[in-house]
């Protein structure tokens, strides 16, 4: 497999319909938003969660291409596992010799997709050191200001039989349902080769994560959500390791522009250039 050799600067587009791209817990689930600027934000944790749940559906059982952050998992468990597959001694373990850590930490990065992808902290229990990741996101910020939706809705059944007989047998549960009518949302990433080398996260790595970057979507559909959909993806590839410019001075090349007035109801309402071109295909690379 070839290291990556070259920094690498992104830009994602997508957009969600009649949903909820990400709810906020303290909110009691309502879309997350700037309370300042009324823009949506969606997290960088959940972006991430998606590209790991495409990442188990394309790969599988392949290994390497394991998840470690995922549903139901125990961390701690799974770095006993790796020591046991190291064949390292449990005395050992709680002693935490640094050779054993460092041999822990490449196992796990081995494993992994998502640690030496996105890095992890894991040393709560037996001692797998710290990764950071190649791999860096932005919470992703809508274009415009959004409006979140308040539904009613209602279900034909309930829960219990007290509830039941409350009712009078009429048998209805009512609760809420939150979108937003329409969002396009932009994220920054950043791919650091320096960090790639040290996880040992490859190029045919980084393939798969553009691909599920474009594709992801596809993958995560629940009524909650409405329609969401990658638009374009632009990757800035550097020449270098360090890289040929700054990564503002390369967003900035990016504008999107309103093509009528609100309300805004669909991609098609945008438009997306870069230096001025529209840009026509989900996915362009740009060397610089």
């Amino acid at each position: 497999m070839s290291v990556i050799d070259k920094r690498y600067d992104f830009v994602l587009y997508f957009d969600v319909l009649d949903g909820n791209p990400n709810g906020d817990p303290d909110a009691g689930g309502m879309p997350r938003i700037d309370a300042e600027t009324g823009n949506g934000l969606v997290t960088d944790v959940c972006l991430k969660r998606k590209v790991r749940n495409f990442v188990q559906i394309v790969k599988g059982t392949e290994p390497g291409y394991d998840i470690f952050i995922k549903e139901k998992a125990v961390l701690n468990n799974l770095i006993d596992d790796m020591y046991s597959e190291l064949g390292i001694a449990a005395d050992s373990k709680n002693k935490a010799k640094h050779d054993d850590i460092e041999k822990g930490r490449i196992g796990m990065c081995r494993k992994y997709y998502d640690v030496r992808a996105f890095g992890a902290l894991m040393s709560s229990g037996a001692n797998a050191g710290k990764v950071k990741g190649p791999i860096q996101m932005t919470f992703a910020r809508s274009i415009d200001p959004i409006i979140t939706m308040e539904h009613c809705i209602t279900r034909i059944a309930v829960t219990t039989k007290d509830d039941a007989e409350k009712q009078g047998g009429d048998n209805r549960t009512m609760g809420r349902k939150y979108t937003i009518p329409y969002g396009l949302y932009k994220t920054y990433g950043f791919v650091s080769p320096q960090y790639a080398a040290a996880s040992g996260f490859t190029n045919e790595d980084l393939e798969l994560f553009w691909g599920a970057l474009t594709q992801m979507f596809e993958f995560d559909r629940s009524s909650s959500r409405g329609l969401m959909s990658t638009r374009r993806l632009v990757i800035f590839e550097h020449g270098s390791p360090l890289g040929s410019r700054p990564a503002d001075e390369l967003f900035n090349r990016l504008k999107e522009e309103r093509k009528k007035g609100s309300p805004i109801r669909s991609f098609n309402d945008y438009t997306i250039t870069l230096d001025g071109n529209p840009l026509d295909n989900i996915m362009t690379i740009v060397s610089v």
